[in-house]
């Protein structure tokens, strides 16, 4: 499963959003986040009954996850789920001290 999603910030503004949603879905789901550099993080965990095993690589004007595909039955709400959440938590709108983090 590959999802590409454009953020249009600086890249560190954007860094500091990604770390944010992060924080959320380690403390709200369980899902390990580990950032490797800093345009380099892997996700682990669950999400209901859907795995979640993958990376997301910050680019400078986008956001790309690549992840093992949940089949047919739970991508496209898995899709969902990812596309709503960058969409969120990279909206400039929303300052970054009112993201959710748990």
């Amino acid at each position: 499963m590959n999802i590409e999603y454009n953020h249009g910030l600086g890249k560190d503004e954007a860094r500091e959003r990604l770390k944010a949603l992060g924080d959320y879905l380690s403390n709200k789901h369980g899902i390990q986040v580990s950032w490797s550099s800093d345009e380099r993080a892997t996700f682990k965990g669950r999400y209901m009954v859907v795995s979640i095993d993958g990376e997301l690589i910050l680019g400078e004007e986008k956001v790309s996850f690549s992840g093992k595909d949940p089949g047919r039955l739970w991508r496209k709400k898995a899709q969902g789920y990812i596309e709503d959440k960058l969409k969120a938590y990279l909206d400039p709108k929303t300052p970054v001290d009112q993201l959710p983090r748990s």
